[in-house]
């Protein structure tokens, strides 16, 4: 399995010339979560806030950059991870819990991540 960071977006279709209907489409966008202390891997600091997206308009940006189309709307889900990921998310936290304004590991994973964490065996 492959961790990811899934959301719920909702976007629209605005054709030119051409009428649609419904206009507006929900679905799951899953970001591949990169591996702790790699490039990217502080995604969930950067984006997340106590498992709310933290800057709403600069992810509907970000997706629909990802996905093509306007995102209007955008909601976190989870991570779904492995426990072999989670450790190592867990490992590398704990290396730098200043980086993170935080006296544990499980106070930053609750920080940004609510209790969206669902391990996968």
């Amino acid at each position: 399995m492959d961790p990811a960071y899934l959301f719920a977006v909702a976007f629209r279709l605005d054709p030119d010339e051409a009428a649609v209907d419904p206009d507006r489409f929900e679905t799951t966008l899953e970001i591949p979560a990169s591996e702790p202390g790699t490039e990217g891997w502080l995604f969930f600091r950067d984006r997340l806030w106590r498992g709310e997206i933290g800057d709403e308009p600069s992810f509907r940006e970000l997706a629909g950059d990802r996905l093509g189309v306007e995102v209007v709307a955008a909601d976190f889900r989870e991570l779904r991870t492995d426990r072999e990921h989670l450790d190592a998310l867990k490992h590398e936290v704990g290396a730098d819990l200043d980086r993170f304004n935080a006296d544990s590991v499980d106070e930053v994973l609750h920080k940004y991540l609510g209790s969206s964490v669902h391990v996968r065996e």
